[in-house]
Order: C-alpha cells, then structure tokens, then sequence
C-alpha cells in the first residue's frame, strides 16, 4: 500500500487515540533504521545527524544511539535551541548523550532528520542553512546521506522537490511509503529506497493499487525447490538474440538465465556469430545456430521464449511473427520491440496475458504516442491495459504493470548500473523467473529489485558482468 501524508497521520492518530505511546514506537523506528544503515555501509564509521525541533529529529536520535553503541562516532547538528525542541526529540537527546561515542572509521554518514512528511514549501532559516550544509558535506567529502522517511524538501504527496531540498542517497521510508517517494520528481532526491516495516501502526486507508517491490513483497513468489527438483523440472529458457556486430547480447541474456536458477538454458543465434557466441557463452548453456530456416525454434521444447537483445535493426519476418504467436510466455526486449513499432498492429495481436514487454523510455516512446500520458506509473498501467501485457517500464524507478495486478514500483539500484548490458541481463532473469513457475508479473517484480539489489553489492565499477556474478547471493537471500 502506498499512502499520502493524511492517510498516514491518520493512522498514526487512531493508534494513538487507543492509548499506544509514541516512544516505543519512536525507538523501534530508529533501531530498524539504524539496522538499515549498519547493513548498508562498511563501518564503523562517523555520522552527524542533522536535527529538526520535531520528533523527526528524535528519530535521528534514537539512531544516533544506536550508531555510538555499535563503535560509530557520532556528532548531532540541532536547528534550534533545546527548549524550542519536542519533549520526546530532547528526551532522545539525553539517552543519546548517556551513550559513549564511538572510534569512528573512514565511512561518513550523514542522517537527514531535519522534517517530517508532512513538511511544505522552500527550506529557509536555520532548517535551509542545515539543509545546505548537509548537501555541501556530501559533494566535499564523499558522504551518504540518509533521509529518515522522506528527505526534507520534498513534498511528500507528490514528491515536488522545494527549493534547498535535501539530496539523499538513501530514504528510510518507515512503515508504508508515501505517495511523493515514488514520484519521478523526487528520485534524485531519494535515491534508494529501503523500507523500515513498522507493521505496530495499522494503516487502514491508502492506495492498494500500489506496491512498492521490496524483499518482503517478494518472498511470496521465490518458494523453495522440491528435493527431487531436476534440470528439466526447473525451467526450460529459450533466448533468441543476438546479430553480427552484437554478439555479447545473447551471451549476457543466457548469464541472467543461467544465474536466476534456470534449468536448461537454450541460445538460438544467426549462424555468421555462432562461433562467436559459442566461445564466450557460459559452458551451462547450450548454443544453437539458425539461418533461413528457424523450423528448430518453432519445434523447441521451452517454457518461455526470451526474444530480442542484439536481434539489429534487420527484420526477420519468421522470427517476429513466431515472437508474436507462439502461444506460451514470451519476454519481449531490445530490438524485437523496435521491430514491432515499424509493424501495424501487432501490439494487440498477442495471445491474451502471455507477453511481458521489458522497454527503456526510448522503446516504449517507439511502441506508442507518450505525449498527454502522464506520469511513468499512469503510462505503464495505460498501456498494459490498452495491450493486455505485462509492461515493465524500465528506468530508475522501474514500473511494473500488469491488467488486474498491484502496480510495481521498484526500490533497488544505483547510478552504477548506468552501463551497457543491464536490459540484457534482466530479460534472461525475467525469463529465468517465468520459467521457474511465477507468472509475468510476479518475474518482472523479482527480476526487477534482484538485478537493482545485485548491482548494490558488486564493486564500484559496476558491469553487467559483474552483476550477474552475485545474482545468486541476492536471490538465496530472498528465500
């Protein structure tokens, strides 16, 4: 569920209103966020809290504490004096100065706690000068920044960066998200999303049409494999791509199906880069040739068909018209898509729910008129809906849309991925993930925050590659 600033003071007011106090559930937020911060850089290191007079800034408290406990040297910048504070953000205070300061490190950290969602407008004042220097810390030193819930700054409804606004690394959304976080507007501003689950505030009212796709949401759909599981029982992948000058496509589609637990893996390629592609292929999968004929294709036993990466700007007529009738699952990417927008009609022509469409913004700015569309989450439900598919609108914060499915928002990643090879990778995965047993939508979703989750882990230079490597460590994890 997705919510807006209302809703969620709502439910934070009936929980209240019943009796709950706000200081454990105040502590707990704070320890889970200190927990996301501890897993996510290499510490101990040093952190400065920057806090507002709210319980916002208490939050950042609570995981100050916690920080010194574990080793960190921590320094707190306050917006005002003490006595203009909360009581419960000064009580915070005083629990966080009775804590010994850590030895520190080389990581530096710094928490944004300066204001809560329900904030407004430009930042000025003492908040806009902390806010600055926060922004300033981070460019000079090399800081990450951590926004508990929301970065201050932003609109928390619909994610309107104001001016001054705090530039996160990463958002501490807790509890459920609020509608802004997920706004194309603000994904500068919020960077990766992680999900602080506080499931002691019942949140009754909200958007259910939306889902932001996290480890909790995924779990569902990775179950355990039997113990007789075998090779012919885990998933047949079939992927067609690849062209002369683009050999490596196919070669990474089968990395991405071969590391998500895929159990035969099958490469259909042109004959002029067999030899190509058979070289550098990973030695679990097996490497087909075709020509003019593609009678092996059509009469392949396979569970999903992965078609496009590397296919060129040539048409194949045999090929395309196979991609669009064959009448099992089909993962549509790359140039297969730009074949399909030089043909007419053909996006309405595929057998009903059994295509998953896996464009950038620029393929999908090919397949359909984008002007008057709105937003990237309004685009991909239209469009899934006007083609009966599941669409997953790739990007930064990649949509996944399916007719009659929770909308997909997804959480993982990092500007690092911005590399050659990541669309290929994630089609062999998607199909990988199909072929196990999930439906188009619910491999979209995985294939999704697993790509963006494996890309987090991988060195700084980060390759497509690289990124499959740990795709395994990502995807056990789940299970």
């Amino acid at each position: 569920m997705v919510v807006t600033c209302e809703q969620m003071r709502a439910a934070e007011d009936r929980l209240f209103s019943s009796g709950q106090a706000a200081e454990p559930l105040m502590d707990l937020a704070g320890y889970r966020c200190a927990e996301a911060i501890r897993n996510t850089v290499l510490g101990p290191g040093r952190a400065v809290l920057f806090c507002g007079k709210g319980n916002n800034g208490g939050d950042a408290l609570v995981v100050g504490a916690w920080l010194r406990k574990w080793g960190w040297q921590v320094d707190v910048r306050f917006s005002h004096p003490l006595d203009q504070t909360t009581n419960l953000a000064c009580k915070k205070y005083r629990e966080f100065e009775e804590v010994p300061d850590g030895a520190g490190g080389n990581s530096t950290v710094l928490i944004d706690g300066l204001l809560g969602i329900g904030a407004k407008g430009a930042l000025h004042g003492a908040i806009g000068n902390l806010a600055k220097d926060c922004n300033e810390w981070r460019l000079k030193f090399g800081a990450i920044t951590f926004a508990i819930d929301i970065p201050s700054g932003i609109d928390g409804d619909s994610g309107e960066p104001y001016e001054g606004a705090v530039v996160a690394d990463h958002t501490l959304s807790i509890c459920v998200p609020k509608r802004g976080i997920l706004d194309e507007r603000s994904i500068d501003h919020v960077g990766r999303i992680h999900q602080i689950a506080l499931p002691e505030i019942p949140v009754s009212e909200g958007d259910a049409t939306l889902e932001m796709i996290s480890p909790e949401t995924l779990r569902p759909h990775l179950k355990r494999r039997k113990f007789d599981t075998h090779k012919g029982t885990a998933g047949r992948v079939a992927i067609i791509a690849g062209s002369k000058g683009l050999s490596g496509a196919p070669t990474l589609s089968s990395l991405g199906a071969i590391n998500s637990g895929a159990g035969l893996v099958t490469v259909f390629v042109p004959e002029e880069i067999y030899q190509i592609v058979a070289s550098q292929a990973p030695v679990e999968v097996m490497v087909h040739a075709y020509s003019d004929s593609i009678e092996e294709i059509k009469n392949h036993r396979a569970d999903v068909f992965a078609i496009g990466p590397g296919l060129g700007s040539t048409i194949n007529p045999d090929i395309l018209d196979f991609a669009t009738s064959w009448k099992g699952p089909v993962v549509m990417d790359a140039d297969l898509l730009n074949w399909i927008s030089e043909s007419d009609d053909l996006l309405n022509q595929f057998p009903a729910g059994k295509r998953l469409l896996t464009p950038h913004p620029g393929e999908l700015a090919r397949l359909a008129d984008l002007s008057g569309t709105g937003d990237r989450i309004e685009t991909a439900r239209t469009l899934a809906e006007k083609w009966n598919v599941t669409l997953l609108y790739k990007g930064a914060r990649t949509v996944v849309a399916t007719p009659g499915e929770v909308t997909g928002i997804n959480s993982s990643g990092t500007p690092a991925m911005a590399s050659g090879g990541m669309g290929d990778l994630l089609t062999g995965m998607t199909a990988s993930f199909v072929g196990r047993g999930m439906s188009l939508h619910e491999a979209a979703c995985t294939a999704s925050w697993c790509l963006g989750r494996a890309a987090e882990i991988c060195p700084p230079a980060v390759t497509a590659s690289q990124v499959a490597r740990q795709l395994g460590p990502v995807i056990d994890a789940l299970i």
